[in-house]
């Protein structure tokens, strides 16, 4: 598999150029999410609100397995940055390892206890729980593979490569999009067969991945069991891990509370975060640029290049943002009835885009700055971070309903976003002048 050098060049350049092939996977993960919205959303808001009650514990799943992803990562990215194949290789196959462990629980998990989790939501609909626990029972195996996908993806990004990784998820996602109207529609199988479109897909990704890094998988001794590496993989991802498992049960609470207000709420929540993601997806391949920019420039010990990389990316993500909340913010209503006719659940939408569009540029930020945190093996400052102000959303939200009603839980949300922002960016550079200005 051919190795990128991210450590000379202009850094605007090698990080646009490193960011582009991720944005193209992200792009195209959206445009499927956004299609396979549709073809849900066709099948009215009790489908919208199954698939979206489901993917709280999908997201659970990718939470946990981010310890995998962020942790390799970084000691991937290191390693490649002192020029060091064989431990970079071990360092892989102790990745893929924790992988098959975590992926096996997964599945095991999801099937045994998927009901009893979607109980904590508090559905009240016989009919959305039926679909939301078939839709996670295909979605746990569907996880097993994405595990591994995801990780390679981060692989190949920690070795400056990632136009492989886009040539295999615009594969596998075209594949998934052509998939879901045959499954959902004309085998009449509704919201599970999204699914196992979902999962075709992943398996032929896993599949074309393995072929990929066949040079490096298929060296001898790389699958031995090092406790050590096991250790230093967990101990720098679990921060993280931790933070997007949080982050998902704040998220469970809240939406306990949105369904209070009925299924044309858990629905609004659902397609504006779908929408959110357009910036999600920008803001996420810069992360993954920026930190595997920074983590090989680190390993390399060229820190005046670590901050003007990470200067370049502040400045690409918050122009991004800029234009992300202008959209949200004045053509609400429109991006709402992309996915839904229903008139309560647009304007619940419109309320919720509006409300978030004000603290996309912020949010920009906190991800960026992660990405950096992460590169220089730091992120547990991130993650510290994001728990203390994430959960700051419940109470932020209890004291916000009873004046506001249900938009009380959109304010809690960017109130929160604002705060982590600023923190983010103020302790990085606090961090960096400290720590590495005189090398400079």
């Amino acid at each position: 598999m051919k190795k990128i050098d991210l450590t000379s060049g202009n850094e605007l350049s090698v990080i646009s150029l490193l960011s582009l092939p991720l944005i193209g996977s992200s792009l195209l993960q959206f445009l499927y999410n956004f299609i396979d919205m549709i073809f849900v959303g066709g099948l009215g808001p009790d489908a919208i609100a199954a698939v979206g009650s489901a993917s709280f514990f999908i997201n659970m799943g990718y939470a946990v397995q981010a310890m995998i992803v962020v942790g390799g990562g970084i000691k991937i990215a290191h390693s490649v940055g002192r020029k060091n194949d064989a431990e970079s290789a071990s360092y892989i196959g102790s990745s893929l390892l924790l992988n098959l462990f975590i992926g096996i629980i997964t599945v095991f998990g999801l099937l045994l206890f998927g009901n009893r989790l979607l109980d904590l939501l508090n559905l009240n609909n016989d009919a959305v729980q039926i679909d939301a626990y078939k839709y996670l029972a295909v979605s746990a195996f569907m996880l097993f593979f994405s595990y591994f996908n995801t990780f390679f993806i981060r692989m190949f990004s920690s070795f400056g490569n990632n136009k492989q990784s886009f040539y295999i998820s615009a594969f596998g996602l075209i594949l998934n999009i052509i998939l879901d109207p045959i499954f959902i529609y004309t085998f009449k199988w509704g919201v599970i067969g999204a699914a196992i479109a979902t999962l075709i897909s992943h398996i032929l990704m896993f599949i074309l991945f393995i072929y990929l890094a066949r040079s490096i998988l298929f060296k001898k001794n790389i699958f031995q069991i090092r406790f050590q590496q096991f250790k230093e993989i967990i101990g720098l991802g679990i921060p993280m891990s931790i933070q997007r498992i949080l982050f998902t049960v704040i998220n469970i609470i809240l939406a306990i509370m949105i369904a209070s207000y009925g299924t044309d709420a858990v629905a609004a929540q659902k397609i504006g975060l779908q929408i959110e993601s357009i910036t999600f997806i920008v803001m996420g391949s810069l992360n993954g640029a920026v930190g595997s920019f920074i983590g090989q420039n680190f390993g390399a010990k060229k820190y005046k290049r670590i901050l003007k990389g990470y200067r370049v990316s502040l400045l690409l993500g918050i122009s991004y943002a800029l234009i992300t909340s202008i959209i949200f913010i004045f053509f609400s209503e429109e991006l709402a009835g992309i996915f839904t006719r229903d008139p309560e659940t647009i304007a619940i939408t419109s309320a919720y885009l509006t409300i978030i569009g004000l603290s996309q540029i912020f949010m920009a930020i906190e991800i960026i700055c992660m990405g950096a945190y992460t590169g220089i093996g730091m992120p547990k400052i991130p993650s510290t971070i994001s728990v203390i102000f994430t959960l700051m959303r419940i109470p932020l939200a209890i004291l916000l309903i009873p004046s506001l009603g249900l938009a009380g839980i959109w304010w809690s949300i960017a109130i929160s976003s604002f705060v982590k922002g600023i923190v983010s960016v103020l302790i990085f550079n606090t961090i960096y002048r400290r720590k590495y200005q005189h090398a400079i």
